[in-house]
């Protein structure tokens, strides 16, 4: 980690990506306290901060637990001292030798599947090796993407049967509530943790009536995450976006647009004024392409920009976006103020996903209270 002498923001090279330090112990603080009240662990998701700096303020010791979403971030997190982590996509048979490198190096490795297949190469892996590699079948909450049905006791069953025969070691069951990133009502978000947790708890009951162990049930999305209200059954809880915050998390509500950690320094290069925009030197090359505010009640283009402060400027987004160029404009039919930004004046603009634009930066400059650069954290990229 490199500590440069506290420089101004001005002395910065752009776009380049902030990350405000204050606002990340907060945000940390809020959920892990929101959870140890339900009386469950943070095993925080680190697919959006692909940074050891922010591990270690997210995770509860510096051997973790937590969640990885590529094998690049398990091997460069063990390679930090992480040692407790899923990888929490589901398992390529190709992948099995990398995961057994990481796992020989230190690391408690687990992995996660839902079919019989995977099952199939995980046992035939565990028993040419020897590596108990540690399974959690993958449990489908809501219809979104992947996972065993919860109800569907004979697959479970018969996974857990399959990875027993071969040396491989049951841990549990793991669900991710996909469909709540489209939700934005309150009672529909509780709603959605509590049937995640009804999903998750119907699973694993139905492993342990079948004679095989399940000591973890691991559920998680920020969203669920911040709404839940009840977590009887469930171990642990995997969040990660809730870190850094962004846009399209604000437009569900499981974060205030001010607790957004994350945004990207651009410095104005020109106008067009008889159109009303300004032009910035951060298109999505440093922004990304997500436009998933889009389908949202409050569409924020490419991002919102802000004050050198961090402050919204009002109905002010990234309308706009080239490789390389942003353009600045007013929301249509606003009734605001254009701001007079002259040639050379900075701008900050919060994403509208946290891991599609970090994904496009190596490092963060890290804000003071002060809001000056205090630290610069690397970060991965890479699968």
């Amino acid at each position: 980690m490199a500590e440069p002498s506290r420089i101004p923001l001005d002395r910065l090279p752009t776009p380049c990506l902030l990350l405000d330090e204050a606002r990340l112990h907060a945000n940390v603080a809020g959920m892990r306290a929101h959870l140890e009240g339900l009386g469950v662990t943070l095993r925080p998701h680190l697919k959006t901060a692909k940074s050891l700096d922010v591990a270690r303020i997210a995770m509860a010791s510096p051997s973790g637990p937590a969640t990885v979403s590529t094998l690049l971030e398990a091997e460069y997190f063990a390679a930090g001292g992480v040692r407790d982590m899923i990888y929490a996509v589901g398992i390529a048979p190709a992948k099995l030798p990398r995961v057994a490198a990481i796992r020989a190096g230190g690391a408690d490795l687990a992995v996660i599947l839902d079919s019989l297949e995977q099952a199939d190469a995980v046992a035939e892996h565990a028993r040419a090796s020897g590596d108990a590699v540690p399974v959690l079948i993958e449990v489908d909450a809501d219809g979104h993407r992947s996972g065993v049905a919860p109800g569907d006791r004979d697959t479970l069953a018969a996974i857990g049967r399959r990875l027993a025969a071969g040396g491989a070691a049951l841990r549990g069951v793991l669900l991710h509530a996909g469909d709540s990133y489209a939700l934005s009502d309150p009672a529909a978000l509780t709603a959605a943790a509590e049937a995640e947790r009804v999903a998750a708890v119907t699973a694993a009951d139905a492993l342990r009536a079948a004679g095989l162990p399940c000591p973890v049930v691991s559920v998680g999305s920020t969203p669920t995450a911040r709404f839940a209200r009840d977590l009887t059954g469930i171990t642990e809880v995997r969040a990660g976006v809730f870190m850094l915050g962004d846009l399209f998390q604000a437009g569900v509500g499981s974060v205030a647009v001010e607790d957004i950690a994350l945004s990207v320094l651009a410095t104005v290069i020109g106008h067009q004024r008889t159109k009303g925009w300004i032009v910035v030197d951060a298109g999505w090359m440093a922004l990304s392409r997500d436009r998933g505010t889009a389908r949202q009640a409050v569409d924020q283009g490419y991002g919102l920009v802000c004050d050198m402060a961090g402050r919204p400027y009002p109905d002010l987004i990234v309308r706009d976006a080239n490789q390389e160029h942003g353009i600045l404009a007013l929301r249509s039919g606003s009734g605001a103020a254009l701001p007079d930004l002259a040639v050379g004046a900075q701008v900050r603009i919060l994403p509208n996903h946290a891991c599609a634009t970090g994904a496009q930066h190596d490092r963060y400059h890290i804000l003071d209270e002060e809001g000056r650069v205090a630290a610069v954290w690397p970060r991965i990229n890479g699968w």
